[in-house]
């Protein structure tokens, strides 16, 4: 995604200009049609004909419109009314990182990979995904302290790339949402099962004429998502002090994993170790991958951290670098007791510890894999309900799902939403049918990310001269072409290496040009990625390389998700968005002068930046 001409328009705020003291107080509970799709394109059947009529006029539009940081910090907060309440720490942060991240994946997604495509090397795959997801954690620590609200990847993406790379992001965000949601769930069901010397489909409802993956109906799963998703509609703060407990125990229950698993490990299960090849284990670190995404979900609470620029990289750093390293260890202590072949692909570790003689251990295990997945899905329905808000906010989905419950804090309609889609999804869908699809979504985000952040630091409207943007857009696109072109090529040529003498280079010299070529026009704040531009540049690659590593299947579900969200932005996202910014909305632009004036302080630091910058990346 190139960044705009310098010519392209700045969006700023629109509608919330009225003071609120002018302003009738409303009922939080509203489903009036003007709440849902309040714009003038669609007050009537004939606007919504004209408006459609102005399709392409509008798209080339939004496609050159960007945000601010200022825009985004004050307007679109405004826009849910009240307030989110600031009561979280760095001690929150961490703790809602271990509780968002170690569920499902480790518990899960470790046993079906290491028996389906990695063998014992299941531990390299985790290496894999685990530096590429430390990438996009630091691209996503910089965005947190610089723009802290609610939106998360849609909201920098929105200021950097434009609305319509936004909205692309909002898709896959509320996909990876419902589906992330949906994936634990199941894992739950299965782990009770376990819990219960039952097999893991048997508190599962069969039903024959479905489709195969869609056809063992799991009620437990959408009760489970609906108790959690009540907690986090009371309290942000109540949910921390639920995490925290449930997080130490399972911090417990994982040491008791690590320590009695190397007691009864054998190390002839490690051979043969590589039994599918360099391939398998790319294609489990694709998988596996979805163990390490609800990292994003603490760059969303932001908005309701006391100290962003001090508490966000302290918990989102300090809790993925201690993950990580937790993971690698488990798959270790798994592939040690028991041989690939014999691993349970549903309860992997329970059944390895029966295998072993300690069969009371696995309800241990069963236990806090509960403990943990019901953390996954407390701090993941929080997190994805601020995601949402902001989307929102923005609309491109009702702006009555931006609205701040004025006594809880808390998004209340961006709760339920979620919550009731994930339920839906979950009642049906297989564990193997979610995790492929919300692995290429989640990589997709993240790949986004990698290349906002080298836009944020080497384009400023206003700083940047157009021979050096050109300059930057030439080498991104040769950075991402032949990220691209590795992926393919390891796909369908994995005997040949000739290609990567070209393609490596060629991403080796895309990313040395812009160090060398381009001068920095923007420097962090507080706090920022180290070693830019190549750091983001191999996020790019990595992101991308595991994403060829995935299954036909997985794009074919990909490009079908994409297709309609597509149609959805062109028939309702696209005209929604445009006339709020084009002030058709109502109320005054007083938000306007506010981003012009963030836009000049940037100018303003940035030639002060440029001459110590001028030589490379920040």
């Amino acid at each position: 995604m190139a960044p705009a001409e310098m010519s392209s328009p700045v969006e700023y705020d629109q509608g919330a200009g009225k003071d609120a003291a002018t302003v009738p107080a409303r009922s939080y509970w509203r489903w009036h049609k003007d709440d849902f799709l309040p714009e003038p394109s669609f007050a009537s059947w004939g606007a919504y004909r004209r408006a459609l009529g102005e399709t392409p006029a509008r798209l080339r539009d939004r496609l050159a419109g960007r945000s601010t940081d200022a825009a985004e910090l004050g307007a679109l907060r405004r826009r849910s009314e009240h307030e989110m309440r600031r009561c979280l720490t760095w001690w929150d942060l961490t703790w809602f990182g271990f509780g968002s991240v170690i569920g499902a994946g480790i518990f899960v997604l470790t046993g079906q990979e290491a028996h389906d495509h990695a063998g014992p090397a299941i531990v390299l795959s985790y290496v894999a995904s685990g530096l590429s997801a430390m990438l996009s954690v630091f691209c996503y620590t910089e965005f947190a302290v610089e723009i802290p609200v609610a939106g998360g990847s849609f909201a920098y993406l929105r200021v950097e790339l434009g609305d319509a790379a936004a909205f692309i992001a909002a898709a896959n965000l509320i996909l990876e949402s419902v589906i992330g949601k949906a994936a634990v769930a199941r894992s739950w069901t299965s782990y009770l099962a376990s819990l219960i010397n039952k097999p893991a489909s048997a508190l599962r409802i069969h039903a024959p004429g479905l489709a195969e993956g869609y056809d063992e109906l799991d009620p437990i799963a959408m009760v489970v998502i609906a108790v959690t998703a009540t907690l986090a509609m009371l309290t942000a703060k109540g949910t921390s002090r639920v995490n925290w407990v449930a997080s130490a125990v399972h911090v417990v229950v994982i040491a008791f994993v690590i320590v009695a698993g190397f007691i009864h490990a054998n190390p002839a299960n490690l051979r043969p170790f590589m039994p599918h090849g360099v391939p398998g284990v790319f294609r489990a670190a694709a998988i596996v991958y979805f163990a390490y995404g609800g990292f994003d979900n603490i760059a969303t609470m932001a908005e309701e951290t006391k100290n962003p620029s001090r508490d966000i990289p302290l918990g989102l750093l300090g809790s993925m670098s201690v993950i990580t390293a937790i993971y690698c260890i488990m798959a270790l202590v798994l592939s040690m007791m028991q041989p690939y072949t014999a691993i349970d692909r549903s309860a992997a570790y329970s059944v390895a510890f029966a295998s072993v003689g300690m069969h009371w251990a696995q309800y241990v295990v069963a236990l806090g894999a509960l403990k943990g997945m019901t953390t996954v899905l407390l701090v993941g329905v929080l997190g994805k309900a601020r995601y949402t808000t902001h989307i929102a906010r923005s609309h491109i989905i009702p702006p009555v799902f931006a609205l701040v419950h004025p006594r809880t804090g808390t998004p209340v309609h961006a709760t339920a939403l979620i919550a009731v889609c994930s339920a839906c999804v979950a009642l049906f869908s297989s564990l193997g049918v979610l995790s492929s699809l919300l692995s290429a979504s989640t990589l997709f985000i993240f790949m986004m990310m990698a290349t906002a952040l080298l836009v944020r630091r080497y384009y400023v409207r206003g700083v940047t001269t157009r021979t050096h943007a050109l300059r930057f857009t030439a080498l991104l696109l040769l950075i991402i072409a032949s990220s691209i072109g590795i992926a393919a090529y390891w796909g369908t040529s994995l005997e040949r290496w000739q290609g990567y003498v070209v393609l490596v280079p060629a991403w080796a010299a895309g990313t040395l040009g812009i160090q060398l070529l381009v001068p920095a026009a923007r420097a962090p704040k507080v706090w920022g990625v180290p070693l830019v531009p190549w750091l983001p540049s191999l996020s790019i690659a990595t992101n991308l390389f595991l994403m060829g590593s995935l299954g036909k299947d997985a794009f074919i579900r990909f490009g079908a998700c994409t297709a309609v969200m597509l149609v959805y932005y062109v028939l309702v996202g696209l005209h929604a968005t445009y006339d709020v910014a084009h002030g058709a909305c109502g109320g005054e632009d007083d938000d306007g002068d506010a981003a012009a004036d963030e836009e000049k302080k940037v100018v303003a630091a940035a030639d002060v930046e440029k001459a110590d910058a001028a030589g490379g990346a920040l």
